[in-house]
Parts: structure tokens; C-alpha cells; sequence
């Protein structure tokens, strides 16, 4: 019988690409690269790329030290640090939880766009309507997320070593090459549009790589550094308790330095590689009114492009949804390795019996969020000013409202309460050296609560009313 206190990855390199895997997400796929078209190409990256060295490095330290240190999954590790915060952990638990809800339903979709290409139906693919007709289908996103979801569930099945780190690191190093391969060959393409004017891949890189400060306002620049951290959440797998539960596996000789270290960098130059292969393919195709946000991009953009590459465009187009079904996959494999691990912990059960609980669970969930399209259809209003369906909901409530506020709290917690040398000495465990620990000091005292409270004042709508 397999508790959760016998599972450990098997060493650093296991560990750095399990917790990669769980960093690279689709989010680094869509939402990177349409965030710094939008936000001033260059500009964004700078800023993002200074982010993921203060903040980023800041709260992924944190989570990844709370884990080894207490060997616990969030709602308990919470509790070891203080009991009075045990409601801390249990406000990170429900992060995962919402989370898993719906990203079998995205994952599905990568999926059913993956089998379009590979049966050779890409042009299909690019048809004005395709994706609204798909999702809002009573049957196919149904089968196509549970598929998604019982593929999850049997890595999770199979424990920390011989599922999840396994699968990572067969999976990790192919998505790295399929992504270099792809941002590569965007460089080399040309477009002669209607008017006559020529295009090229070069022209899309230059546009992506120079920061555009034209005009530019505190107001807007506010808004590009919000972008930035909001999607240094969705990279790293931070404040929704995933890291905590990785770091409860990872073993004490491992140097926790050198592995946050990695995984900022891996994490970082799959995002940087996702702009490059994306951006540059678009601009020669589309110009950047095809740079659309969200699904839009992925499922509507991204296939006419491949169609007008011609047939070149059904082997990038498979290889491009591959790579990122296999991002899915490694990113909703955390997600619910995170509930099943505090589950264990909770209710004293086996991985393998709590695993299969939760898959029930989650399969019904998904169909709800799958047919919250069609037959579920409904029209909620959110803070953001926007409307949404069952899955914007989830998303919206898991990723912009819960979320900054675990990182607040858990500011507070660390900085003020229980006080960094905490975390400190569990990064230099073993005699390793923790070089950068002034600035994670000062980090997590002043500057990330912050920051962290100015992000959810803007993710709630009252940033906007207070600067009115």
C-alpha cells in the first residue's frame, strides 16, 4: 500500500522536469505570446523576464521549501508552520481543485485539434466556425475530456516515480525539441499579402524583440507589468499548492538552489520559444489583427495559418498540437497530483483508491464545463466586466481572484510570522549555498505583498474604480 510520505521523486534531474512539466502549460503556449504582442513585444519580455528573477524566484523558493521542509501537501504544511493557518492551506487546496475542473476540457480540445491534423483535415480546422461548431457540440468535447481526463488519472495512478516523473521525462525533452524545431522554421517564412506587400518571419522576431515605447503611459505600463505577473502564475505553477506537494517529494540531499534555478530557466525559454514560434508564423500570415487572446489564437488563429503555409502546414500543425498536448498533459498531471496528495493526507487513504475516487469526480465535472457551451449554455457577468461561461468562471475565480491572495498571505506568513530564516535554512540544507537569499529576504517582506495586493485590487475591477 502506497502512502503519500513513501513517494519521492528520484532525484534532482526527476524533480526539475516533473515540476517543468507542471510550469509548462498551455498558458505558456497562447497566453505568452498573445500577452506580449499585446503589451509591446520587447517590453514585455524585459519586464517578464525581470519578474521571474525577483517575484517569480521568490514564490517558487517559497512553495518548494515549504514542502520538503514540513513533507506535507498544502492544508498541512500550512498547518506546521502555524496552526492558526492551517485556513491558508485549505484556500490553496481549492486552487487545484476548481482548476482540475476544467482543464480536461482544454486539454480535449488540443487533442480533437490533433486528430484533425493527423487524419489530414487541417483545412477543415480553418474554416471560419469550425471551433464555435466543435464546442458547441453536444458529443465530441465530451468524449474528447474524458479521454484527457483518464489518460491524467492513469499517470497519477501510477505514483510519483514510476507515473508522473516517468512520463516527464519522456515528455519534457520532446516538447523542447518540437518547440525549438517549430520557432525555427517560423523565422524562415514569407508572405506576399493582397496589396502586394511582403512579410517575413525576421520581420515578425524583430517586432516580438523590440520594446515598444511609443507613447507609452504609467497607466499602460501599470497594465504590462500586471499582464507579466498574472502570467507568472500561470508559468509557474505557484500559489495553487502544486510546488508544495512536488517539494514534499523531493529528497534532502537535493540542492533546491540549483533546481529553482532550472526550472525558471526551462520554464522561461519554453514561454520566450513559444512567442518565437508563434508570433513571427502569425505576423507573415495574418499581420497582428490575427493575434487574438485566449482560445481564439490556439483553436482559430493558429490553423489558418498552418493552411495557408500549405502542405508543410499539416506537419507543423500536428507537431505544434502534439507539443501541446503534451504541455496539457504534464500541467493537468500536477493539478490533480496536488488534490490526490492532500486527499491522502486528509482522509488516510491509498494513492491508488483516491486517485480513482477522484477521477469520477472529475470526469462528471468535466462534462458539466464541456457543455457549458451547449447544453449547460449560460451567460455569467464578471468582475472583470466581461462575460463568461461555466469554464471563464472557474478560471476566473482559481487564477485571478484566489490566487493573489494566497500569495499575499503567504507573504505575510513568511516574511512577518514565521520570518524567512525559515525558508532559508531549508535551502541550505545539506551545505548548500543559498546565494541569492537577501533579495528573497526583501522580496518577501516588502516588495512581492505588495505587488501581490496591487494584482488583486486589478483582478477584482478596484484598481480601475480607485484610479477613476
Amino acid at each position: 500500500m502506497e502512502t503519500k510520505n513513501g513517494s519521492s521523486f528520484s532525484g534532482q534531474i526527476g524533480f526539475v522536469l516533473a515540476a517543468a512539466g507542471s510550469a509548462v502549460g498551455v498558458g505558456n503556449l497562447w497566453r505568452f505570446p498573445y500577452l506580449a504582442a499585446k503589451d509591446g513585444g520587447g517590453l514585455f519580455l524585459l519586464v517578464y523576464l525581470i519578474l521571474i528573477l525577483t517575484f517569480g524566484f521568490t514564490l517558487l523558493t517559497s512553495d518548494i521549501a515549504i514542502g520538503r521542509k514540513t513533507k506535507k501537501s498544502a492544508i498541512f504544511a500550512y498547518e506546521i508552520m502555524r496552526e492558526k493557518w492551517r485556513f491558508l492551506g485549505i484556500l490553496t487546496f481549492f486552487v487545484p481543485v476548481l482548476i482540475m475542473t476544467y482543464y480536461a476540457v482544454i486539454g480535449g480540445w488540443i487533442t480533437k485539434y490533433f486528430i484533425v491534423f493527423i487524419t489530414g483535415q487541417g483545412r477543415l480546422a480553418a474554416s471560419d466556425g469550425y471551433f464555435t461548431q466543435f464546442i458547441t457540440s453536444a458529443q465530441a468535447p465530451v468524449f474528447f475530456s474524458m479521454f484527457f481526463m483518464i489518460l491524467t488519472a492513469f499517470i497519477v495512478y501510477n505514483g510519483v516515480e514510476s507515473g508522473i516523473e516517468k512520463c516527464s521525462k519522456i515528455v519534457m525533452p520532446i516538447l523542447l525539441v518540437m518547440i525549438v524545431a517549430i520557432a525555427v522554421y517560423s523565422l524562415t517564412l514569407t508572405h506576399t499579402d493582397g496589396q502586394g506587400h511582403l512579410r517575413t518571419g525576421i520581420e515578425g522576431l524583430q517586432f516580438y524583440l523590440t520594446p515598444n515605447l511609443e507613447g507609452l503611459t504609467l497607466s499602460q505600463f501599470m497594465q504590462v507589468l500586471l499582464d507579466a505577473m498574472s502570467q507568472l502564475f500561470f508559468s509557474l505553477s505557484v500559489s495553487m499548492g502544486i510546488m508544495i506537494t512536488y517539494g514534499s517529494y523531493v529528497k534532502d540531499d537535493v540542492d533546491l538552489n540549483q533546481a529553482v534555478g532550472q526550472i525558471e530557466v526551462f520554464d522561461t525559454l519554453v514561454a520566450f520559444l513559444a512567442g518565437m514560434m508563434i508570433i513571427p508564423s502569425i505576423y507573415v500570415f495574418s499581420g497582428m489583427e490575427g493575434m487574438g487572446s485566449g482560445p481564439s489564437l490556439m483553436f482559430i488563429s493558429l490553423p489558418k495559418v498552418f493552411d495557408a503555409m500549405g502542405p508543410i502546414g499539416t506537419i507543423v500543425g500536428i507537431v505544434f498540437f502534439l507539443m501541446a498536448a503534451f504541455a496539457a498533459l504534464t500541467s493537468c498531471i500536477s493539478v490533480l497530483e496536488s488534490i490526490v496528495a492532500n486527499c491522502m493526507e486528509l482522509f488516510h487513504t491509498t494513492r491508488k483508491k483516491t486517485t480513482v475516487f477522484l477521477s469520477l469526480f472529475y470526469c462528471a465535472a468535466s462534462v458539466v464545463i464541456a457543455l457549458g457551451y451547449s447544453l449547460f449554455y449560460v451567460e455569467i457577468p464578471l468582475p472583470t466586466g466581461n462575460t463568461g461561461q461555466f469554464l471563464d468562471v472557474m478560471d476566473y475565480i482559481s487564477n485571478s481572484f484566489m490566487m493573489p491572495i494566497i500569495s499575499l498571505l503567504s507573504c505575510i506568513l513568511i516574511g512577518w510570522i514565521v520570518k524567512p530564516q525559515w525558508i532559508i535554512d531549508e535551502m541550505e540544507k545539506s551545505g548548500h549555498r543559498f546565494g541569492r537569499k537577501k533579495l528573497y529576504t526583501v522580496m518577501i517582506r516588502y516588495i512581492a505583498p505588495v505587488m501581490m495586493f496591487i494584482l488583486f485590487l486589478e483582478s477584482t475591477g478596484l484598481l480601475e474604480r480607485i484610479l477613476e
